[in-house]
């Protein structure tokens, strides 16, 4: 077993983009896959929150727990010896703190806890079908969201600028899960498709594609990396 260990949800955003994280990193890692809304989750021990992801690791010698993404992302940009996914310009830094903070806040609440509950977590807790006034909601939230990435995308090389950054692997993370449910039409926003085409391409991605949710096959383009 690797030294580095995550506990993660696959279809958890911040699980995935944890994922993304150690594989752009080339941080080798084992899994244990979890389940935290059941009792007995490993999870309650590790993190006070009981959230995924959670990686186990060692550093100098000493055991280290890292507790969502954020404090990944701090461990790999410390073991660094050049900046990795912080880029190096002061306002590219500060542009990808703000959209990390956007998908932590407003995506989260507008979107991922409207579409993905009804969509997801409706079917893993059995409570009953999607309603559709909360579906017409979440979209259209997801329609706005997607019309601000629309345009940093096609203004920018990344998101945040001239290079790959963690609001980049934040991104792919949060729109992935809602491209395996068949959320977004991605023929509308043609700046941001090419921009997750070139996510999907690199090999940090690959993983996710492989990913699926029991009871349902994914959107029929989920692992076409030109579509």
């Amino acid at each position: 077993m690797s030294a580095c260990v995550l506990f993660h949800f696959p279809f958890d955003p911040g699980s995935r983009t944890a994922r993304l994280a150690l594989g752009e990193a080339r941080v080798e890692w084992s899994e244990v896959l979890v389940r935290p809304w059941e009792a007995g989750c490993p999870l309650g021990e590790l993190n006070p929150s009981g959230m995924p992801p959670v990686v186990q690791t060692t550093e100098a010698g000493k055991p280290l727990t890292l507790c969502e993404p954020a404090a990944v992302f701090g461990w790999l940009e410390d073991r660094a010896k050049t900046p990795f996914l912080l880029p190096a310009d002061p306002g590219e830094r500060a542009e990808t703190r703000r959209l990390v903070t956007w998908f932590d806040r407003r995506f989260t609440d507008e979107v991922d806890a409207v579409l993905l509950h009804e969509r997801m977590e409706k079917p893993l807790l059995r409570l009953g079908p999607p309603e559709a006034r909360a579906l017409r909601e979440g979209r259209e939230a997801l329609r706005t969201h997607l019309a601000m990435l629309e345009a940093l995308a096609t203004q920018r090389d990344w998101l945040a600028g001239r290079r790959l950054s963690q609001a980049d692997l934040v991104a792919a993370a949060h729109l992935s899960v809602l491209d395996y449910f068949g959320e977004i039409a991605w023929q509308n926003w043609p700046g941001l498709k090419t921009w997750y085409m070139k996510l999907k391409s690199r090999p940090c991605f690959r993983p996710l594609l492989s990913d699926r949710f029991q009871g349902l096959q994914p959107s029929a383009h989920y692992t076409d990396l030109d579509f």
